[in-house]
């Protein structure tokens, strides 16, 4: 019996060892870096709002403080670059329903410009981490798929490609949530089919604006956008399914 007990004993122990290391763990606090960025970023969409007045104004000031929320908890320089495109989501929605067509792509190229900027930032600062390859598409299906909405509400976007805008990144995200549910590891990175889905989309919805701002007929761009898009965005989702096709046949990860 007493040998019993030590051997039920010995075999709790590593348990109450992992337990007790685990309450010793920092809580996850807000660090100046992402305090500073929410502020800045609060700052300029308050400005932008007030400015602007643009339609739904309580709604985007709501979702520009839970980006903000958010944002507190984002450890990195890199991250919080990236997440400065979901605070781009708010103009680039109402620019494109108001039909300001050239700030709309002057936008969608900064958006652009903090791609570059947080690669470069992570590369050259920090390393690239799980959360930042994870981060990236949220953030790029919310700025690209708010700006397509936006073009498609003013009557120069089709409905249905901006849903597709949205599930070429919706989709990815859900995908790779239900693989941690099952208990596997999804491969967070970027791929070439990827990054040439998502550079034709910027790129398309800036022509798109910018050449219908200019007062030209937009017709081809439209119909560019109609055939690339979606092959792009096909192409970009097989190739992730690629990537990831040893986690998609694999069985839970139990360690």
């Amino acid at each position: 019996m007493v040998l019993a007990r030590c051997t039920l004993g010995e075999s709790y122990r590593p348990l109450v060892l992992r337990a007790v290391r685990a309450s010793r763990r920092p809580l996850l606090r807000p660090r100046p870096l992402s305090v500073g960025a929410s502020l800045a970023y609060l700052s300029a969409t308050a400005l932008w709002l007030l400015a602007a007045r643009p339609p739904a104004l309580p709604w985007l000031a709501l979702a520009a403080l839970a980006v903000a929320a958010a944002g507190l908890y984002l450890p990195g320089l890199a991250n919080q670059i990236s997440l400065g495109r979901a605070y781009l989501a708010g103009p680039a929605l109402g620019l494109g329903a108001t039909r300001a067509l050239l700030p709309l792509a002057l936008v969608v190229l900064l958006a652009g410009a903090t791609d570059l900027a947080d690669g470069f930032a992570a590369r050259r600062w920090e390393q690239p981490t799980r959360l930042g390859g994870a981060l990236d598409p949220v953030v790029d299906g919310l700025l690209f798929g708010s700006a397509a909405v936006g073009l498609a509400l003013s009557g120069l976007y089709p409905l249905w490609l901006a849903v597709l805008v949205i599930l070429r990144y919706l989709l990815p995200a859900i995908g790779g949530g239900l693989l941690l549910l099952l208990g596997r590891q999804p491969v967070l990175k970027h791929t070439p089919a990827g990054q040439v889905s998502t550079a034709a989309i910027a790129l398309l919805l800036i022509g798109l604006a910018a050449w219908a701002a200019l007062g030209r007929d937009a017709a081809w761009l439209k119909l560019a956008a109609e055939v690339l898009i979606p092959l792009s965005a096909a192409a970009a989702l097989l190739n992730l399914a690629w990537v990831n096709r040893s986690a998609l046949s694999a069985g839970p990860d139990h360690g």
